[in-house]
C-alpha cells in the first residue's frame, strides 16, 4: 500500500514538473496584424513538431512595441522598424521575418480588381481629401474610356497605431509634399473628415467591403483572403502594377539587410515590376531578458520557422526572406541571451 501511495506521489510530482515545463515553454508575442496569419500558422506547425506553444496576438504595431517595452510579452511584432538608437538604449534586437506589401483597395461599382489605375500623386490627393469624387478629372485622366461614377469617396484607415499605416503614409508622403503636410507620415496620422477608422487590417477590410465608394489600404494577404479589388498602382518605372508575391520579391530583390536594425527602405523601388508599397515585418526581443529559457525559446521558434515555414508564408501571400538573409537573421539572434 505504501509503495502504491509513493508511486502515486512520484507520478503526481512528475506530472506537475512536466506541466510546469510545458508552461515555461509557452512564449507570448503581440503586435502587428500584418503578420498575424503567418505567425499563427507557424505556431501551429511548431507545436505539432515540438510540442511547444507560441501565442501571438494581433493588436497593432504600436501595441506590440508598447508591450515589449513593458516586458509583458516575450517578443513584439511591428511593421514599422524601430530606430537603432531606441534599440540600443533598451538593449533590444530587431529582426525581419517575412516580406509583403500593403495594397490600396476599393469598393467601386463597375470596377473589378486591377481595373482602376492610380499614380502615387493622385492616390495621395485622394487620401488627403483633396479629391472627393470618383469622377474627378485627375482620376479620369488615368482611366480614359472608363465609366467613373459620380460617387463620393470614403477613406478607410486604421484606427489603431499601425505599421501598415506607417508604410502606406510614408509611401504617399514620398509622392506628395501636400500629403506630408496635411496628413503626415507615421503609425497614426491626421486623416481628413471623409475618413472612417477600423481596428486592424481586418477592420479596414470590413469597412471597404461594406461601404460603396470606399478606398482603403490593407496588407496583400488580407486583401486576397477577403477577395478585395486591388488598385493598379503606377510604380517608379512608370508601369501600372497589381500587387503580387513576384512584384514584392522584385521590389525587395536589391535590398541591403546589412543596414542597422536590418530594416532597408523597400518603398518605391526602381525595378520594372516592383510593387511600390513593399515592406518587411519585424520582431523585437531583448538581448538579455529576465528569463533565459523563454529568451531561448523565442530564438528556437523563429529559427525553426524561418527554416521550415517559408512555404507556409508563401501560401498565405507573403514573400519569404532570401536564404542569405535568413542566415543574417540567425546570426543577429545570437545576441538574444
Amino acid at each position: 500500500m505504501k509503495k502504491l501511495v509513493l508511486k502515486s506521489v512520484v507520478a503526481a510530482v512528475s506530472a506537475a514538473v512536466l506541466s510546469g515545463a510545458a508552461m515555461a515553454a509557452t512564449i507570448t508575442g503581440a503586435g502587428a496584424t500584418f503578420p498575424y496569419a503567418v505567425y499563427t500558422k507557424w505556431a501551429e506547425a511548431y507545436k505539432a513538431a515540438t510540442g511547444k506553444e507560441v501565442n501571438y496576438q494581433g493588436i497593432g504595431s504600436s501595441g506590440g512595441i508598447k508591450q515589449i517595452n513593458a516586458k509583458t510579452v516575450d517578443f513584439g511584432g511591428t511593421d514599422s522598424p524601430v530606430k537603432t538608437s531606441s534599440l540600443a538604449e533598451k538593449g533590444q534586437v530587431q529582426i525581419p521575418t517575412v516580406m509583403g506589401g500593403a495594397t490600396i483597395v476599393v469598393n467601386l461599382p463597375g470596377f473589378k480588381s486591377g481595373e482602376l489605375k492610380l499614380d502615387g500623386g493622385t492616390a495621395a490627393d485622394i487620401f488627403r481629401g483633396a479629391i472627393t469624387k470618383w469622377n474627378d478629372k485627375a482620376i479620369a485622366a488615368l482611366n480614359p474610356g472608363k465609366n467613373l461614377p459620380d460617387l463620393a469617396i470614403t477613406i478607410a484607415h486604421r484606427s489603431d497605431g499601425s505599421g501598415t499605416t506607417d508604410t502606406v503614409t510614408k509611401y504617399l508622403a514620398k509622392q506628395s509634399v501636400a500629403f506630408k503636410r496635411d496628413v503626415g507620415a507615421g503609425k497614426s496620422v491626421n486623416w481628413p473628415t471623409n475618413a472612417i477608422g477600423g481596428k486592424g487590417n481586418p477592420g479596414v477590410a470590413a469597412n471597404v467591403t461594406k461601404i460603396k465608394g470606399t478606398i482603403g489600404y490593407v496588407d496583400i494577404a488580407d486583401a486576397l483572403k477577403n477577395n478585395m479589388a486591388f488598385v493598379a498602382l503606377k510604380n517608379k518605372a512608370g508601369n501600372f502594377i497589381v500587387p503580387s508575391q513576384q512584384a514584392v520579391a522584385d521590389a525587395a530583390g536589391g535590398a541591403d539587410f546589412t543596414v542597422a536594425g536590418m530594416a532597408p527602405d523597400l518603398l518605391d523601388q526602381s525595378h520594372p515590376n516592383a510593387w511600390p508599397i513593399t515592406t518587411a515585418t519585424f520582431v523585437i526581443a531583448y538581448e538579455k531578458g529576465e528569463d533565459a529559457t523563454r529568451q531561448q525559446e523565442v530564438v528556437k521558434f523563429f529559427t525553426w520557422s524561418l527554416n521550415n515555414g517559408q512555404k507556409m508564408a508563401e501560401e498565405l501571400g507573403f514573400v519569404a526572406l532570401p536564404a542569405n538573409v535568413v542566415k543574417m537573421v540567425e546570426k543577429e539572434m545570437t545576441k538574444i541571451k
